[in-house]
């Protein structure tokens, strides 16, 4: 186990602990998809994450990208042009992420069905 995530719970301060942090910037309904979904295009329109992510509302997907660039996990380029032109990709902090959310997939697999 992470030494700072049990010092936390020997302190009763989980918020201060790596594990609580990750949680938060992944927490979220869609927060792992969308960005799984970015690790795949490289760079996607709100329209093309849309059709892709079928599900995901307009108003949950535009809160969920804002939120991402506000983490910093998203980075998202506006073309000054007409119609306007906005395309998100990952930063570099969060392709960080990609492997731990790889990794969440295949424990996925490997666990739903026992």
């Amino acid at each position: 186990m992470g030494e700072s995530f049990l010092k936390a719970i020997e302190s009763s301060n989980l918020q201060e602990s790596g594990f609580y942090y990750t949680l938060s910037l992944i927490n979220g309904k869609y927060k792992m998809v969308v960005l799984y979904t970015l690790a795949l295009f490289k760079v996607a329109r709100f329209n093309e994450l849309k059709r892709f992510i079928k599900i995901i509302p307009y108003k949950t997907l535009s809160a969920t990208l804002k939120e991402l660039e506000a983490e910093e996990l998203v980075i998202r380029t506006e073309y000054p042009q007409i119609p306007p032109k906005v395309e998100y990709r990952l930063s570099k902090r969060g392709e960080s992420l990609i492997p731990l959310l790889d990794e969440m997939c295949i424990w996925g697999e490997s666990h739903r069905f026992s």
